[in-house]
């Protein structure tokens, strides 16, 4: 056996860093999600592409226990999300053992929600300070790599009204990285951005996906997920309708909602 098809069985036999068993979300009677089942192996990217209102956003929020599920399971690397078995019944996990939970997955939204008090270098060294009681020095030496890693070492000191969208959502990605995550979401990280600024996060990301980071990322960037993503999902109406790799889902369609979808963008 070579050494990648090792790799690739060892990889397949692992844990799950994320797996979603009939998870189900109800917003009072409005049924969001209805019964999401998949499973994204360490070091994957799953790209969730679909129509707006489909539960994409939805179900990345469920993954970091934004969003309570009303039914099914979610685990992160082996473990339940949000909640503790016993027996035949779930308990909600205290605030304290879900916001544990929550530091070890990085999160990414579509607008930076950065301090804008705060210098990029400060908002990124707030958590790993507050959360991980980091000392300050070493917070902030990490930082500074972080913000070397995503191209903005010279904005260390920059507040965010000083940044364009990129270079906003660029600090944000370093400061989900900072807490160290074993699994990065991504909920359609350019979406607010001008056209010529998409690239540059995109570049990041892909420099992420090369390094093997395990990512969720909602998208309708269909060109990074055709180049960056080991599965794409295109969700509507609360069901994943068809899974597969990019070739399959957005070359070969086999379902004529996801062909209908794609018929309107590609």
């Amino acid at each position: 056996m070579s050494e990648s098809e090792k790799d690739r069985n060892d990889r397949d036999s692992a844990t799950p860093m994320v797996q979603a068993d009939n998870v189900h979300k109800n917003f009072g009677s409005l049924e969001v999600l209805k019964g999401i089942t998949l499973d994204v192996a360490p070091g994957e990217v799953l790209c969730l592409i679909g129509p707006s209102g489909s539960g994409k956003s939805t179900f990345l929020r469920c993954i970091n226990h934004l969003e309570k599920v009303n039914g099914g399971r979610l685990y992160v690397d082996g473990e339940l999300i949000g909640y503790r078995e016993k027996g035949d019944k779930l308990y909600e996990l205290s605030p304290k053992q879900a916001a544990r939970q929550r530091s070890e997955v990085g999160m990414v939204f579509q607008h930076f929600n950065l301090f804008q008090h705060r210098t990029a270098l400060e908002n990124i060294i707030e958590a790993p300070i507050q959360v991980k009681k980091q000392k300050p020095e070493a917070a902030k030496e990490r930082a500074r790599t972080l913000l070397a890693t995503v191209g903005l070492a010279a904005k260390a000191d920059a507040y965010p009204a000083q940044l364009s969208g990129g270079q906003q959502q660029r600090v944000a990605i370093a400061r989900a990285l900072a807490m160290d995550p074993k699994l990065m979401l991504f909920d359609e990280p350019t979406s607010a951005l001008d056209p010529e600024l998409v690239g540059e996060v995109l570049s990041v990301m892909r420099g992420l996906a090369d390094d093997g980071m395990t990512m969720v990322v909602v998208t309708h960037e269909m060109g990074f997920a055709r180049e960056v993503a080991d599965k794409v999902a295109f969700m509507d109406g609360g069901r994943v309708v068809e899974l597969g790799t990019p070739a399959q889902v957005l070359d070969d369609p086999q379902e004529e909602r996801t062909r209908e979808f794609l018929s309107k963008l590609l």
